[in-house]
């Protein structure tokens, strides 16, 4: 306790206040990034879909997507300059000491975010003013942009994690810089692919999810039945892949970060022989309470062998690690991830074995449940997998080369603080007019279907087939040789 009291005495009274914002700003704008890297991708599958087999149904559940995609892209637009503005304005000491090294990340990531913008413009335009299979292949480049803008921010926080392509002056300066080095650094590889699964799969039950609670309540169409397959079955697969790509990235930290290794995994001398705490609460004093304590665990995790040495926090000085507190934090959220991890992949093992064995989705409600809930918890491990990134890293902004005390702003903290409450109330108007924006569309969307009496034999502006004529009465049908493509198709 005494050595953690020293450090926060060592520490600008400025710094809380700025990491809070920080903190609430990404914490808030995360949340909106899965949809935006990976729900185009899923709407032009369900396209794909709708154009291979003349399935107006499909079209029109990937028109109504495409709405709520350019939605929550314009939510993003807000949160995104927020955080874009906080870097310089709350770390000008990050920004105007190794802007040169990284920032071509955000660089990137700035030009695939116009790029997505402009795509998105197109595709909502095209739905009736192009041709059935112009109008895919012009949307066809949406994912790859959205890819594209992740990698510039993964390339960024990758560096951060492990510092490459530079070298240093008599003045502790970056000079020399390597471009190629500093993006791909030995964690971006892992870093990156983790988070696209983890994006995609995150979408994909979130969406899964809406379909699940109206199977529950009683609709069993072909509308709620290909609005559900579609994105889980993506989930389902990316799943156990997943699980896969996050035990190399925990092995990666394991090699390239080992103290941030040892917070997550609340380790506190170096040793061999290393139990796996789940959950469990950290001291100052290096002992553990609580949890669940599986003896040699940790060590076989990281190396494949009970003899393989795990570094402990205490093996460097007390201000370049995190402190009891910060190392709980990302243990607890590391383990969190996990279990939900663990939790998804016998879901996505339940489907796959209804699946193949019926070639039918599974018959126990109790899936349905699991797969309504499935995609709130993906968002909470999307929050955990932030946490652990960023605060098993303290005390370092750039791991081993400038802590978050040297690069926070010289604002006063009152400041700060009152920044902090007028960002709060803000995103809670915008997230609160996205909500309703939302459940505006699902009721226009459902009044459209009930007037109708069927999802796919709708004839209203929401409802009537993409590339077919507007409708003009409530008799009026689709036309299903549009949505197949005549007179622009396969």
């Amino acid at each position: 306790m005494n050595i953690a009291i020293a450090i926060m005495a060592d520490t600008p009274p400025q710094l809380l206040p700025a990491r809070e914002l920080m903190a609430f700003t990404l914490a808030s704008h995360i949340l909106l990034v899965p949809f935006g890297v990976a729900l185009p991708a899923i709407t032009l599958l369900m396209h794909y879909r709708g154009l291979r087999k003349g399935d107006a149904v499909a079209l029109l559940l990937a028109r109504r997507w495409s709405a709520v995609m350019a939605v929550q892209f314009a939510i993003g637009i807000v949160t995104g300059t927020v955080l874009s503005f906080e870097f310089g304005l709350l770390w000008p000491g990050l920004m105007g000491r190794w802007g040169d090294v990284f920032g071509l990340g955000f660089g990137v990531e700035a030009w695939a975010f116009f790029l997505e913008a402009i795509l998105i413009a197109i595709y909502l335009y095209g739905w009736r003013r192009l041709k059935p299979w112009t109008h895919f292949w012009l949307g066809l480049p949406l994912p790859l942009t959205a890819l594209l803008g992740a990698f510039g921010i993964i390339a960024a926080n990758s560096w951060m994690n492990t510092p490459r392509g530079f070298s240093l002056d008599a003045d502790g300066n970056p000079v020399d810089v390597n471009v190629r080095k500093a993006i791909f650094t030995p964690m971006f590889g892992p870093e990156y692919w983790h988070f696209v699964a983890g994006v995609v799969l995150t979408a994909g039950y979130v969406v899964a999810g809406v379909y699940a609670v109206g199977w529950l309540r009683g609709r069993r169409d072909h509308y709620h039945r290909l609005g559900f397959t579609v994105p889980f079955t993506v989930a389902a697969i990316l799943t156990p892949v997943q699980f896969v790509l996050g035990d190399s990235i925990a092995r990666s930290v394991f090699h390239k970060q080992p103290i941030k290794f040892a917070a997550t995994e609340i380790v506190w001398k170096t040793d061999t022989h290393v139990p796996e705490y789940m959950f469990g609460r950290l001291h100052s004093d290096g002992s553990v309470s609580g949890g669940l304590k599986i003896p040699q665990l940790d060590s076989i995790l990281a190396g494949f062998s009970p003899d393989t040495q795990v570094t402990g926090l205490s093996s460097v000085p007390a201000n370049d690690r995190p402190t009891a507190a910060q190392a709980t934090i990302a243990h607890w959220a590391f383990d969190i991830m996990v279990t939900i991890g663990s939790l998804l992949v016998l879901l996505a093992l339940w489907y796959g074995w209804c699946w193949l064995r019926r070639r039918d989705l599974p018959r126990s409600p109790w899936f349905f449940r699991c797969a309504a809930v499935a995609g709130a918890a993906c968002l909470v491990t999307v929050e955990c997998g932030w946490i652990t990134t960023e605060v098993g890293r303290q005390p370092w902004i750039v791991y081993e080369n400038m802590r978050v005390s040297e690069a926070v702003t010289d604002t006063r903290a009152a400041s700060l603080w009152a920044m902090l409450g007028i960002v709060i109330v803000v995103y809670a108007l915008v997230f609160g007019t996205f909500l309703a924006v939302l459940l505006k569309l699902r009721t226009r969307w459902r009044d459209a279907d009930e007037r109708h009496g069927d999802p796919h034999a709708t004839a209203t502006p929401e409802g009537d087939t993409p590339y077919g004529p507007r409708a003009t009465t409530a008799a009026a049908a689709p036309d299903h040789g549009s949505a197949r493509g005549d007179g622009g198709g396969r």
